[in-house]
């Protein structure tokens, strides 16, 4: 069962990596209507089976439920606008510095004690990232610059809502976890779906599967994973991720394979990877969603 359970998260991260490709190819959308389809399909397929399971029935505190559900909105938002305006590299790397942001909440606003190891890798990582935006203008008429700077706020965001949803995991079921992850956005996003008229038919095709792929057989494969293995291993194993969005943008799409992205994601990465384990052996709050 373990080894079935290692395939199953190498397989989400797989899966996961082509985030950035289907985004980038529902051109003829606006990032509110592909956000629209990323959170109502998972609601519209989960009812359904929460209906059948009787789990309707709402528990623990709803209003710290419906915080972070809004604030998962803003930053799918973010993370849309990340992967349309900038490369695949350059988003899938940025973004993956939400642990890094996940231990300065800690630090700012739990009061954790900071140790010398973590401090060390926080610097890394802002080291990476200032390498990762080497040699790009500074402002807002580059897309890089917004889709860059969009990634850090999807990353920011997420950070708040691993440690918000962490809070109430023992009240919900893992359903009603991706229910609660998606409801808001689902109703937030309904006046994007005004420029549907004028979407390719193949493109609203793509949202459909999009939103049934990531927002529910990813979820799905890790938390079954997760359920055999270690928090460290699942997490450790969804880094694939990145690996396999870098390597599609580049041989898919054509996207150039710069030393920022090889150097300044070379830091973030590992900075992100050695931080979560240190917060898992202090029994801090571990990172156990999936980012998409």
């Amino acid at each position: 069962m373990i080894k079935n359970a290692v395939y199953a998260v190498i397989l989400c991260a797989l899966i996961a990596g082509n985030n950035g490709l289907l985004i980038k190819h529902m051109s003829s959308m606006t990032p509110g209507s592909i956000a629209w389809f990323r959170t109502a399909i998972p609601i519209i397929f989960l009812i359904p089976l929460l209906w059948k399971d009787g789990d309707l029935h709402f528990k623990g505190s709803n209003k710290r439920m419906l915080l972070a559900s809004s604030i998962n909105a803003i930053r799918m938002y973010l993370y849309l606008i990340a992967f349309i305006y900038t490369s695949i590299g350059n988003a899938v790397v940025l973004f993956y510095t939400y642990p890094i942001f996940v231990t300065a909440i800690e630090i700012l606003f739990l009061k954790r004690k900071i140790k010398k190891t973590q401090l060390f890798f926080l610097l890394l990582a802002f080291i990476g990232i200032i390498i990762t935006y080497a040699g790009k203008p500074f402002n807002f008429e580059s897309r890089d610059f917004i889709g860059m700077l969009a990634a850090i706020g999807a990353s920011i965001g997420y950070a708040v809502t691993v440690i918000i949803f962490k809070t109430e995991t023992h009240n919900y079921s893992q359903n009603k976890m991706i229910f609660y992850q998606n409801i808001v956005g689902a109703v937030l996003f309904i006046p994007f779906l005004t420029v549907l008229p004028t979407a390719e038919i193949g493109h609203l095709v793509t949202g459909i599967f999009y939103g049934l792929l990531i927002g529910i057989v990813v979820f799905k494969l890790f938390f079954f994973g997760l359920k055999h293995l270690t928090a460290s291993t699942a997490t450790t194993l969804m880094y694939l991720e990145v690996v396999t969005a870098i390597l599609l943008g580049h041989f898919v799409l054509d996207e150039k394979l710069t030393w920022n992205i090889l150097v300044g994601g070379g830091f973030i990465l590992i900075s992100s990877i050695y931080i979560s384990r240190l917060n898992r052996k202090a029994g801090k709050i571990a990172m156990v969603q999936t980012p998409d």
